[in-house]
């Protein structure tokens, strides 16, 4: 895909895209998070409100994992305190599993844990507004369900709640982020109306992304240009000389996070404390997550192993459900580089080609820039492609390990997204059809 300028800023674009949703939706609600960006989001979308829809009331949600800097929680609090008045607020602090990067025998933890309320990083929030086990509304809350899942199901709720008519979330996901949110943009296969950063959850329940295009740059200059309250744990960030790709609010405990952990013992000393008991591993990977202990920084393969014995020797030491998750996962990822094949750069093709790799090409990816040649890898997948100095984006058994190593239960290491949620969208298609006779 070529990128193609329109001739406006992000900020006049922003303001069509705000008005085509106010017009196309019932029920608008914000997804806050406490970071820059849903912060922003928040603001402009408030403005515009208030501008020119005065008479129809915006729901701000905002899912609470418990664990956090205090200097985001008092940002949530100002915030809330200071458009509670003006929106329809919903703090959700609700049981629910949520992935962590720190343990090589649990994929989750749970936030608001009922069971260990005496271990909570902070005591419940105190407001009106607040959902948790004893005022929960949510009649399509499961008890510790997903953290995906619930995020979705609130959108469910809130739209059933409202009437059932056409609701839509608003969220601060930009695709300059990643380059996986970046092909999320790409693919409008789900889109509506044909917008690509606006995407069906349900029958009349769509997610939108209106700020999708703007870069970082834009929008720090927005908060400076108009004066908005924001997150000072970015002004701690910055004085700690973190970049600004390392500036992420969200739980301590996930892939991204767990190598920023030291920073709660300097920043939030009393949470940090807190920490330690709450989820197991926190110190140990606040004190070896840059080092060789974490298993994967300079790691030496064991004598009279391959990457791939190394790898099948640690599946056989996982407990079952998360040998099998790895498992599925590899299949998974060496049927697709048998089969179908990754978009990979004519620098990258030459080099394997020139170092005897057995590859061939299969037709054009969509899901890169420029229309990259796929590529299929014929044989055994490489054990490692160590020699290959163009990228890393290619398969081999000791990406596979590295995953293992670094309890990446996602494998985001080796390019998966959360297919927990592809999978969703297959069940819900499944059912969908399974009961069409009954719909009609």
């Amino acid at each position: 895909m070529i990128r193609s300028y329109v001739g406006k800023n992000v900020f006049d674009a922003l303001q069509e895209r705000l008005k085509f949703i106010f017009e196309e939706f019932d029920n608008i609600y914000v997804s806050f998070s406490g970071g820059k960006d849903s912060g922003l989001l928040l603001n402009l979308v408030l403005d515009y409100q208030k501008k020119y829809a005065p008479e129809k009331k915006i729901g701000v949600f905002h899912q609470d994992f418990e664990a956090q800097y205090t200097v985001t929680t008092e940002y949530i609090e100002r915030t809330f305190k200071r458009i509670e008045k003006d929106v329809e607020p919903y703090w959700v602090c609700l049981p629910m599993a949520t992935r962590t990067a720190l343990s090589s025998y649990e994929m989750f933890w749970y936030p608001w844990d009922d069971k260990k309320q005496e271990a909570w990083v902070r005591p419940m929030p105190k407001y009106d507004y607040v959902l948790n086990l004893k005022n929960n509304p949510m009649t399509t809350y499961k008890y510790r369900m997903h953290q995906e899942d619930l995020a979705k199901q609130f959108g469910r709720w809130y739209s059933l709640s409202h009437e059932g008519k056409k609701t839509v979330c608003l969220l601060g996901m930009r695709a300059d982020e990643s380059m996986q949110r970046y092909s999320g943009f790409l693919n409008k296969k789900y889109g509506y109306q044909d917008e690509c950063w606006i995407s069906r959850q349900f029958k009349d329940v769509w997610c939108a992304s209106p700020i999708y295009d703007w870069s970082t740059s834009d929008v720090w200059h927005a908060n400076y240009v108009f004066n908005y309250d924001y997150n000072h744990l970015y002004d701690l960030y910055y004085m700690a000389g973190l970049s600004a790709s390392q500036m992420r609010v969200a739980s301590p405990f996930n892939d991204y996070s767990k190598d920023s952990l030291n920073l709660y013992r300097v920043i939030d000393p009393e949470i940090w404390a807190k920490l330690i008991g709450r989820v197991q591993g926190a110190n140990f990977a606040c004190i070896y997550g840059r080092s060789k202990a974490m298993g994967y920084r300079n790691v030496t393969l064991p004598e009279g192993h391959t990457w791939e014995s190394y790898t099948k020797f640690l599946l056989d030491t996982l407990p079952v459900r998360l040998r099998n998750n790895y498992v599925k996962k590899f299949n998974t990822s060496i049927k697709f580089w048998h089969n179908t094949g990754g978009g990979l750069d004519e620098e990258t093709i030459e080099e394997l080609l020139a170092h005897g790799y057995k590859i061939r090409r299969n037709g054009v990816s969509n899901y890169t820039l420029n229309k990259k040649s796929r590529v299929v890898f014929e044989g055994r997948i490489p054990d490692h492609t160590d020699d290959i100095k163009s990228t890393k984006d290619i398969p081999s058994w000791k990406r596979m390990c590295y995953c293992i190593l670094k309890n990446d239960h996602i494998c985001r290491f080796m390019g998966f997204g959360l297919t927990r949620q592809q999978q969703k969208r297959i069940d819900i298609i499944k059912m969908k059809y399974k009961n069409v006779k009954e719909l009609g």
